[in-house]
């Protein structure tokens, strides 16, 4: 009798231990990635970028509010946010003590759907045939969720906000030409709004929150030279030796994060900080900020 259920109850076992690990462990485990990307003149000196995203923040995550905000201690020379930052009405203020004194840096930000839209509880398993765009097409009209005060208190802080806009900064000793689009994940994406090309020999950075090819295609023709994304959270629940079963939107699963080529541009997708509070967990995908230092080609 207990040989009938010893299999069972191990296998029980073992999936109580993974979801604990998951959700406790590997979700609190953050990473911080680093890439050289060969972008500027000769001669230039190296600029650092810290790249963060999909926070997700909730009141109360007091481990992820310190860990980003002790990340000012890299002395990056630009900080960008590519969205889903809260994911709680009362989610500015912990916002604000994360960025910490990241925000007295040089700094460019987008949204995402998630900080316009509070989340809402779904079968995960959906998402292995179908993205999360159809369900704000279906429900999703009206934001809940306070992203204009976000916005203010960014802008209010001196960072330039991209959701369809082009802008300038001196980073370094690098004038920086920025290109942003707002979520096109729920189809508030502008492209036609910043279309040109950029001006040659400037440094150009496009900012996005989800990497649809049909953006990065555009960004590439006019002539940005890095593109930097977020939304995917690297698949979330990789397979070993795998990786991601899903990348949540138009993007191939071996660009689901890191650094990559698109066209003449680098593209860098980071697989963020966070989680949807309705499914707290990750799996050989460990939360992550990048550090990117960009240097002469």
């Amino acid at each position: 009798m207990l040989k009938r259920y010893a299999v069972p109850l191990g296998a029980l076992g073992l999936g109580v231990a993974g979801i604990g690990y998951a959700s406790v462990i590997e979700r609190n485990w953050f990473r911080l990635r680093r890439f050289d990307v060969p972008v500027l003149a000769p001669g230039q000196r190296p600029v650092k970028i810290l790249h963060i995203s999909d926070t997700h923040l909730t009141p109360g995550r007091r481990r992820l509010i310190n860990w980003v905000a002790a990340l000012d201690s890299l002395e990056p020379d630009l900080v960008v946010n590519t969205g889903d930052s809260i994911s709680h009405p009362d989610a500015i203020g912990p916002f604000l003590s994360l960025l910490g004194p990241l925000l007295d840096r040089p700094g460019v930000f987008v949204y995402g759907s998630n900080d316009m839209y509070s989340p809402v509880p779904k079968n995960p398993a959906r998402y292995l045939w179908r993205t999360s765009r159809a369900d704000y097409a279906k429900r999703r009209t009206v934001p809940d969720l306070p992203y204009e005060e976000l916005g203010a208190a960014l802008t209010a802080a001196g960072w330039l906000d991209l959701n369809n806009h082009t802008g300038s900064l001196k980073v370094g000793d690098v004038e920086v030409e920025f290109g942003g689009i707002n979520d096109s994940h729920i189809g508030k994406d502008r492209y036609d709004e910043i279309a040109g090309p950029v001006s040659r020999g400037a440094l150009s950075i496009g900012v996005m929150h989800s990497p649809e090819p049909r953006n990065l295609d555009r960004f590439a023709a006019d002539g940005y030279q890095l593109l930097l994304a977020g939304h995917t959270h690297g698949g979330q629940l990789c397979v070993p030796f795998y990786g991601a079963l899903v990348t949540n939107c138009g993007i191939d699963r071996p660009r689901v994060k890191g650094l990559h080529r698109h066209a003449s541009a680098w593209l860098h997708v980071s697989a963020g900080l966070g989680t949807s509070p309705y499914a707290p967990v990750r799996f050989c995908c460990p939360p992550e900020a990048s550090l990117l230092t960009l240097v002469p080609a």
